[in-house]
């Protein structure tokens, strides 16, 4: 039997977790939620932006009032939890409601993707971006290796800043080094990180060749002070 993801992430209890960056935050998202519940957890996963209406799991609850998503969750469930539903998309809940149900003691652990990256590979936030809440344990910073070796202006969401952050031109090709400057930036991967909030990175791997270019970029990320661990995620 495989590691479980929230091991291989360090993740602990009480958590609340952030997931920023691109490439598979939602799929990371609700596996978390679905490992947590499976050892009896009592789980929240939800979004601070917006999803498509096709990731909401179930069971789910559309409220933005704490008290009745207290109320709804149960040990050994993952809870998927917006403030409201249309055909297309889910609106997510204010940074502060996540804060108030993380704080009640009948919830085990908040998982909340706290960015939006139109299905791109890697991004880097506008100022305004991302809505991380307060009291985040952990923000886990996403990308996928897939992007490797592409144009930047194909592959990364807000790609004039991607290719600013790196000092390249956004149809120049995505390069390790360029990968690791963007998740390690302050304006990129890391930015609205607390400075007393643990930072991991999820690295994607749809494919084997993707997992095989993963050390070059681990390596260098592993240096990083800010950065506690890396985890390749294959798919």
């Amino acid at each position: 039997m495989s590691p479980r993801l929230v091991d291989r992430l360090g993740l602990g209890s009480r958590e609340l977790v952030a997931i920023v960056g691109a490439g598979g935050k939602s799929t990371i998202l609700a596996r978390i939620g679905r490992e947590w519940a499976a050892s009896g957890a009592a789980v929240v996963v939800t979004t601070t932006t917006k999803m498509g209406a096709d990731q909401a799991t179930e069971p789910s609850v559309f409220s933005s009032d704490p008290r009745t998503i207290i109320d709804a969750v149960e040990p050994g469930t993952s809870l998927f939890v917006a403030a409201a539903r249309d055909r297309e998309k889910v609106t997510g809940l204010a940074p502060e409601v996540v804060t108030a149900v993380h704080a009640s003691p009948g919830v085990d652990a908040v998982v909340v993707e706290a960015d939006g990256a139109r299905s791109r590979l890697i991004k880097a936030p506008a100022p305004h971006e991302p809505v991380v809440p307060a009291g985040s344990t952990t923000v886990i910073v996403v990308a996928s290796l897939a992007a490797l070796g592409r144009p930047i202006d194909e592959v990364a969401h807000r790609p004039e800043r991607v290719a600013r952050i790196v000092g390249a031109a956004p149809s120049a090709e995505l390069t390790p080094h360029h990968m690791v400057g963007v998740l390690t930036h302050a304006e990129g991967g890391l930015a609205r990180v607390a400075d007393a909030t643990r930072a991991v990175v999820a690295l994607v791997a749809p494919t084997e060749e993707d997992a095989m270019a993963a050390d070059a970029v681990r390596d260098a990320l592993e240096a990083h002070p800010r950065v506690e661990r890396v985890v390749v995620v294959p798919w």
